[in-house]
């Protein structure tokens, strides 16, 4: 059995009254793809600076390629992160942005230009990866974002909605990328709108509904939750899932007597 990439013990975020993450309790596999789906409004970006050590967790504990999450310095050298609007800077071309990375993650410069390169090739970003990043598209934004995630190889990589902004073309190159990531035991946390990429993608998909953990497993096995019988899609089982959790947690109806 692989061992757990990353491991999260009643893990809980909250804000004043609001709590945005309750008691997650998961375990994710080296090398697998994890696919994490939720309402807008889940906790699903909470959920992921947590565990990249952006926001502290107000309880609970997780530890990510082996360190604890509460000391950064350990996590942040095996983790890559795209938040769902990148870090990047508009007055640098799009090769200076990743050359500027790989030397904030003091990466050997031959071999690092080399990687970013190949990248730059792969993503058909090399034609402009002159120009400035303030003239790029959302989309090619995004392609810069996702290589500089992975740039350093990194043991796990936290990807928030991935294929934002992508054409149909750069959206497969994404995913098969993400599939040749994991192949070399990447282990990737992925959160995307986009069910049939972690359809096609995960190894293990959790759901979150208002900060819960309400359901977890295989693609099929989630699948086999739905009401739509044996060619049941994973947006059916979404779809069940999310609503039966809602019927559960609505007040009862008030009597009008």
């Amino acid at each position: 059995m692989a061992r757990p990439a990353i491991e999260m013990e009643a893990l809980t975020k909250q804000y004043g009254e609001t709590t945005a993450v309750s008691n997650l309790t998961t375990t994710v596999a080296e090398g697998s793809v994890y696919g994490f789906l939720g309402p807008n409004g889940a906790g699903k970006t909470t959920t992921m600076r947590m565990l990249a050590t952006l926001t502290r967790p107000t309880s609970g504990t997780a530890r990510v390629a082996g360190q604890s999450i509460t000391d950064r310095e350990s996590v942040t050298p095996h983790i890559g992160y795209l938040p769902e609007d990148p870090p990047i800077y508009d007055e640098l071309t799009g090769r200076e942005q990743l050359r500027y990375v790989a030397g904030l993650r003091e990466l050997p410069e031959a071999a690092s230009n080399e990687r970013i390169e190949a990248m730059l090739e792969r993503f058909d970003l090399r034609e402009d990866a002159n120009k400035w990043i303030g003239d790029y598209s959302k989309g090619m934004r995004q392609k810069v974002g996702v290589i500089q995630a992975v740039l350093h190889d990194p043991a796990v990589a936290f990807l928030d909605e991935p294929t934002s902004g992508l054409d149909p073309r750069a959206a497969r190159t994404m995913r098969n990328t993400i599939a040749e990531l994991s192949d070399r035991d990447m282990t990737i946390f992925l959160s995307t709108h986009i069910l049939p990429v972690v359809d096609e993608l995960a190894d293990t998909i959790g759901v979150l509904h208002d900060g819960e953990l309400v359901a977890e497993g295989d693609p099929e096995t989630l699948k086999s939750r739905a009401e739509a019988g044996e060619h049941a899609s994973l947006e059916d089982a979404f779809l069940a899932v999310t609503q039966n959790r809602e019927a559960e947690t609505e007040p009862p109806a008030q009597s009008s007597q």
